[in-house]
């Protein structure tokens, strides 16, 4: 009988037995059980870390992304979001303001409603004053004008570049508001309520009543260290005294956590003064303990370079802008901006040794 022939062994035991790559076969089975382990880790940590970035989404600061260190830098539009309409009302305002921003992400803003659109109305004193000021024509390249209703959307897109319709739903603005009037009231607060979505947005702003005439370019008389700045009709001679009364037609203010949720303060503040303004209000919360607590540094600007028909300036040689508060009736604002805008230009046409003989004339209608 033949000798049984010996059974073929596996390829490694063969290598093992010959002396050929056993520790070659050792280290291979040791890093795949190191790769095993390492990928083990890997899952672990990253189910962990998945619920801190869904509550830290939850509960950060809308349109505000928090460093390490506690820096906060506003979010900024880079693609498109998923889940962003990009013909909504949110999408557009910020492709508009974007487009008006200056290099340091500063816009300034009007509102405008058709009463004051009109061709020959308040709207085109505003423009020309702009352009007939010292450095002033360039800002209207930054200037956006919020219209209220379509009618006053329309004619923006006939003379400016940067309009943006805010739509309120079920509110008309159309008409001429009186102040302290019902409609007055609404148009006020929707403004403030707007304000502070471009500041959650990250955009500094000048907001300026279209009754306001420019004759120099204000931003280098603002302070360095206010976060809110806001014109007077009365000044008191101190920017930092709360008893300054303020005036909420022009304003510039910083885009940061502690504007962003002073404004937010502002709007809730509406529903414990009812019957009430914004200027009434910020007057009611400006020594409030809330807003020194959230650390808000506030300035009232001077009326010697933002005056008004409540408080002139009296210095032509310095001024940057003058409102038609203090006057009601439609008619009345147009044709004291109207004088306004003759003395300026009675002013910048004398030659230096005679400017200082020029007084305004205003107010005459507006008394």
């Amino acid at each position: 009988m033949a000798a049984p022939q010996p059974q073929p062994q596996p390829a490694a035991t063969r290598a093992a037995n010959n002396g050929i790559g056993g520790g070659a076969m050792a280290d291979h089975n040791q890093q795949g059980t190191e790769a095993r382990r390492a990928a083990k880790w890997v899952l672990f940590l990253a189910a962990a870390a998945l619920p801190c970035l869904v509550l830290y989404r939850a509960v950060a600061p809308r349109a505000i992304l928090v460093l390490p260190g506690g820096a906060a830098v506003p979010w900024r539009l880079g693609a498109p979001r998923e889940g962003v309409d990009l013909d909504g009302e949110d999408a557009r305002l910020e492709r508009v303001l974007r487009g008006a921003a200056m290099a340091n992400d500063t816009v300034i803003l009007t509102t405008l409603n058709s009463a004051w659109s009109e061709p020959g109305s308040v709207l085109d004193v505003f423009l020309e004053s702009f352009r007939s000021g010292e450095s002033t024509r360039e800002l209207l390249d930054h200037l956006v004008i919020v219209s209220l209703d379509t009618t006053a959307h329309t004619r923006c897109r006939q003379v400016h570049r940067h309009c943006f319709a805010l739509v309120t739903d079920g509110v008309d603005f159309s008409g001429q508001k009186n102040f302290m009037t019902d409609g007055y009231l609404k148009m006020m607060w929707r403004r403030i309520d707007f304000l502070g979505q471009v500041l959650e947005k990250g955009f500094s702003f000048i907001f300026t009543d279209t009754d306001i005439v420019w004759f120099r370019n204000p931003l280098p008389h603002f302070y360095a260290d206010g976060d809110f700045q806001i014109a007077c009709d009365h000044f008191t001679g101190d920017p930092n005294d709360l008893n300054n009364s303020p005036n909420g037609g022009f304003a510039y203010v910083r885009s940061n956590t502690e504007t962003i949720e002073f404004y937010r303060f502002w709007y809730a503040a509406r529903e414990k003064h009812p019957g009430l303004h914004d200027q009434d209000v910020l007057n009611s919360i400006k020594g409030d303990p809330f807003v020194a607590e959230l650390g808000v540094k506030i300035k009232f600007l001077s009326t010697e370079l933002f005056g008004g028909l409540c408080e002139p300036s009296r210095n032509m040689s310095r001024v940057c802008t003058m409102h038609a508060n203090c006057c009601i009736g439609l008619s009345r604002k147009i044709s004291d901006l109207n004088a306004m805008l003759q003395d300026w230009r009675r002013f910048m046409a004398l030659p230096r040794e005679e400017k200082h003989s020029v007084s305004w004339t205003v107010p005459r209608n507006c008394r």
